[in-house]
């Protein structure tokens, strides 16, 4: 039975607060009791916004359904839409022209591009290797990926594969002519890397046809270590590359010149994620996901795990140090720039409740005690150098709910005692009513905003709810290339420009969700800073590193100055839907779209509820890995709802395909020794049902979101299994 004590009008689960009192207070300065006290007050004044505005977008989902179901089968039109939209309110007016006022935001978010890393806090692991990620080899990322052809003599094998080592080292210098290009010559043939003498304000760089040459421009030129096994740090684009020589290591020896490494400034900013990554249901969840998230802040975080039959123990890495060219020291962050990602306004927990048992927002505890976790780091500089905390808040619909975020942390400040907006806001333009009000939902926030992000594939899924009754909609692969999602991500970078966040904050892009498809992420994820953003989402510290190599090919400030300039994405594409229109489907097209989603639904659903893994590498019905979290299941889950609703598939026809599904997945995990069958008994199986729920009650699920379904029914698995 849940233990709480009460507190004022409070009931606090005492794992949660012990936590609070005896690992997150000390050292703060914060009395326990005025921190409790703070979050009542809270709570009194806000809560009941929190609850108006949910209910409001209830209230204009309804609107929107009743308006085109009274339309009959008329064409859906897009600017009678419009019009009804902005009649009821859903499109606010727009009040003029602004900028951004936030103060003290870090370099990595405010001036610097590059990659960013989403990861589970939940893992201490993963949390550990994401913040780690500021650097990287790319000597590894491109021997251990496809990114080098895997076939033939280049394929990996159980040994080095020195063919495969040469292809890496000629991929390498092939990077460094474009980042770092010498005046003549190429690094492919070089011989020897040497500091000029006892000048040490240019590099000589020995070829092997006996020239000597130096850098097309010697300002790239930023420091060195010394030593027999020395390093040479040059910079591009405000990214950072070290040459590692070591003449004696087994890759130095196969380089002419002796390098035997080139690691990468990589993952700039990395989002430690309390929400759509992690399954965390409960009190006791929600500890091990703000304890991590402490530790982190405090810079104690280990993890002690087994690899290869040997203990290893994680811990966050140190900064790197070198001499500059003039002779002073240089010292460079070791370690990622963390943000924390809140949960939504949706949510509500009951590890603190109020007196009657009722829950409480579960995002107002995350803005609570991440922010007061945060506190530990500041004035450290571990992790900012400017004194700022930053919380990344997804699932906003529009200006209202910004605003409301906006109060809560003012209050959040007050209660902590920090300096008013100390709280940087990551806003995540992943709703339809935020992308097409979002000028005014970062005016909501203008004090503190420090990032925005197009989370396409959330959007999507409420793309797909909001227009629900529209019609059925297209295919999943044919969305892509309908009319909305280019507005949709122009329209980001467009609005992020015109509040003046080139250079001083973030404008960021989506996950690549084909983690072991490196390759083809070369190939496509350029378009990324291509499109004006500063930043975008990879799946794991290797993708960074090879997605970091974008932003030595493109100089996203110098094409930001040029976007400013483009014509606006239009609003009225941005309101289109994806739908089929009078196209019909084969009945096999049918078939293999219903087969696709349900296994993708089935196989992320039952390791999220069976094992508590919110965010999983599950393979397709094609075997190709691609990464699943709660976003990617909206839209499939949605996805089916919307052609149930439209008659493109029957119910029965869903129950058979989840049932066919099951044994597949079932398949697809048998070697996993934690996996439990579904088909086992697939009428009392949680995972199966919660799968079924997501999509017979698709319709009815609050805009579209799969928290709820997935919290409750982790809830009986546990309180089933007893864990």
């Amino acid at each position: 039975m849940t233990n709480y004590i009460a507190i004022g009008s409070l009931r606090v689960e005492k794992t949660l607060h012990d936590f609070v009192a005896n690992e997150v207070a000390p050292g703060t300065g914060v009395d326990i009791n005025k921190f409790w006290s703070g979050y009542q007050a809270i709570l009194t004044t806000l809560e009941p916004e929190n609850k108006r505005l949910l209910a409001e977008r209830d209230e204009f989902q309804k609107k929107i359904d009743a308006w085109i179901k009274d339309r009959g089968t008329e064409r859906f039109d897009v600017l009678e839409q419009r019009r009804f939209l902005e009649e009821i309110g859903y499109i606010v007016p727009q009040q003029g022209d602004f900028s951004i006022e936030t103060a003290n935001i870090d370099a990595e978010i405010a001036s610097l591009a590059g990659p960013q890393l989403v990861v589970p806090v939940m893992n201490a692991r993963f949390a550990l290797n994401a913040a780690n990620a500021r650097w990287g080899s790319l000597y590894d990322a491109l021997y251990g990926t496809d990114a080098i052809d895997r076939s033939g003599e280049l394929a990996p094998g159980s040994a080095y594969n020195e063919l495969r080592g040469k292809a890496v080292i000629a991929k390498a210098a092939s990077f460094l002519d474009i980042a770092i290009p010498l005046r003549m010559g190429s690094h492919a043939n070089a011989t020897r890397y040497m500091l000029n003498g006892t000048d040490t304000t240019g590099l000589l760089v020995g070829l092997a046809d006996g020239s000597v040459t130096e850098l097309a421009d010697p300002s790239q030129l930023v420091g060195f270590t010394e030593g027999n096994n020395y390093s040479i740090l040059f910079r591009n684009n405000g990214l950072h590359i070290e040459l590692l020589i070591d003449r004696n290591h087994p890759l130095g020896k196969t380089h002419a010149a002796g390098v035997r490494d080139v690691l990468m400034e990589s993952a700039l900013t990395t989002i430690q994620d309390c929400e759509d990554s992690v399954a965390a249901v409960d009190a006791e969840d929600k500890v091990v996901v703000y304890r991590n998230w402490l530790r982190l802040m405090q810079g104690s975080l280990t993890d002690t795990f087994e690899k290869n039959g040997q203990e290893m123990t994680r811990r966050l890495g140190s900064d790197k140090r070198f001499k500059a060219v003039d002779g002073s020291d240089i010292i460079l962050p070791g370690r990622s720039l963390m943000l924390v990602r809140n949960v939504g306004h949706l949510m509500t927990t009951d590890a603190v409740t109020h007196a009657d048992g009722s829950v409480t927002p579960e995002g107002f505890l995350d803005a609570m005690i991440t922010t007061f976790a945060a506190m530990h780091d500041l004035g450290t500089g571990r992790n900012s150098r400017t004194g700022s905390i930053y919380v990344v808040k997804p699932k906003m619909h529009g200006p209202a709910e910004a605003m409301l975020t906006n109060r809560l942390f003012d209050s959040v400040e007050k209660v902590l005692g920090l300096p008013h907006n100390t709280v940087k806001i990551g806003v995540m333009d992943e709703e339809r009513r935020t992308s097409v009000n979002l000028q005014e939902t970062i005016r909501s926030v203008k004090g503190r905003i420090a990032f925005i992000n197009t989370g396409f594939l959330d959007r999507t899924g409420d793309e797909i709810h909001t227009s629900m009754q529209a019609g059925p909609v297209a295919p999943k692969n044919e969305i892509k290339s309908t009319v909305w999602l280019p507005a949709y991500e122009n329209n980001n970078v467009d609005v992020g420009l015109r509040v003046g966040m080139g250079g001083k904050a973030q404008i960021g892009k989506g996950m690549w969700s084909k983690p072991d498809a490196m390759q083809e992420m070369l190939d496509v994820k350029i378009g990324h800073p291509k499109s004006g953003a500063s930043t975008a989402w990879v799946p794991s510290p290797t993708a960074a590193v090879l997605h970091a190599t974008h932003y030595h090919q493109v100089k996203v400030t110098a094409l930001q100055d040029t976007l400013r300039h483009r014509q606006p994405a239009s609003l009225n594409d941005l309101l289109t839907p994806p739908l089929l229109e009078d196209r019909n489907l084969p009945e096999e097209d049918v078939r293999r779209e219903l087969d696709n989603n349900a296994q993708s639904i089935l196989g992320y659903v039952v390791r999220w509820i069976d094992q508590g893994i919110g965010c999983s590498k599950v393979p397709d019905l094609d075997n190709i890995a691609l990464m699943e979290d709660r976003a990617t299941l909206r839209i499939s889950s949605q996805h089916i709802a919307n052609w149930l609703e439209h008659g493109l598939c029957s119910e029965q026809q869903v129950e058979d395909t989840f049932r066919r599904m099951a044994a597949v997945v079932d398949e697809q995990n048998a070697s996993d020794p934690n996996y439990s069958p579904m088909t086992r008994d697939l009428g009392n199986n949680i995972a199966f049902q919660a799968a079924r729920d997501l999509v017979f009650r698709g319709t009815h699920q609050p805009n579209g979101y799969t928290e709820p379904v997935l919290h409750r029914r982790r809830r009986e698995a546990k309180a089933r299994l007893d864990i």
